[in-house]
């Protein structure tokens, strides 16, 4: 598993709605080229992360309960164990080109959404079924047989940053 964090710009505050950013096109241009573009193929889930506000941070509020979360994970992770046994494979980033054929099947809708997001979005075959991995991931924490529209579309966003930072 990789983690990594890479700033939109060399100061760091492009796109923020409170700092100005200091930097030239040009620059952010050649501080986004560093990145290549095949090693950020390879990563699944590109997640922007705004800044928080003092007030958020500070308020008594919270959002989901941990508990929950791990709940749906772990009845998610039973299903892919489930579905996959009898085969090596045990989690749904790990499934092979068959097995997404086979686990993976969209309908007319959702397949239209895909369609569109790889001609408008230029994105490789290997965005294709990590598109489609990532999919099948949040039908399963959703609980749901088959994958949606709206799974289709959020793993969409997931792999969006690439193009946004690197169009």
């Amino acid at each position: 598993m990789v983690v990594a964090a890479l700033n939109p710009c060399p100061c760091g505050y492009y796109g923020d709605s409170k700092r100005e950013c200091r930097c030239s096109p040009r620059q952010i241009e050649n501080y986004r080229q560093r990145i290549s573009g095949p090693l950020l193929d390879r990563i699944d889930l590109h997640v922007e992360v705004p800044l928080v506000d003092f007030r958020e941070l500070s308020s008594g509020t919270s959002g989901e309960k941990s508990a929950a979360i791990r709940s749906r994970v772990m009845a998610a992770r039973r299903g892919q164990l489930e579905r996959f046994k009898g085969s090596s494979t045990k989690t749904n980033a790990a499934m092979t080109p068959r097995q997404v054929r086979a686990w993976c099947c969209l309908d007319s809708e959702s397949s239209g959404y895909l369609e569109h997001a790889m001609e408008t979005l230029n994105f490789s075959a290997r965005a294709h079924d990590r598109i489609l991995k990532v999919a099948r991931t949040l039908a399963d924490l959703e609980g749901a047989e088959k994958i949606g529209p709206a799974h289709v579309l959020e793993a969409i966003q997931y792999r969006s940053l690439d193009r946004a930072l690197f169009a």
